[in-house]
């Protein structure tokens, strides 16, 4: 199993509403994307200074299937489109799932 985590940090003039239309969109990538295994994200809860702002995580089979979401184009749309609009910083992780 390999896993994707990206952590958004957005620019300061991002309302509400727009990280609302990111989290529908990326929501909607699981049933665009078979090769994503278990899919999650939202934003922060605050509970922590100095967190991102929101994060994902996409779980998938394989490295193969990581390249395949990662060049999809409804993924590439939404980071185009709802995502990189209001970016100011971005973290991400790419790694092995191993059971321990």
């Amino acid at each position: 199993m390999f896993r994707h985590t990206a952590l958004f940090r957005w620019t300061t003039d991002t309302t509400a509403d727009q990280i609302a239309t990111v989290t529908a969109t990326l929501r909607a990538l699981p049933a665009a994307i078979p090769e994503l295994v278990r899919y999650h994200c939202g934003p922060d809860l605050g509970l922590s200074e100095g967190n991102f702002d929101y994060a994902v995580v996409a779980d998938l089979a394989s490295e193969a299937d990581y390249v395949t979401y990662r060049d999809h184009p409804a993924h590439v749309a939404a980071l185009a489109e709802q995502v990189r609009p209001h970016l100011a910083e971005r973290a991400a992780v790419q790694y092995e799932l191993v059971e321990s």
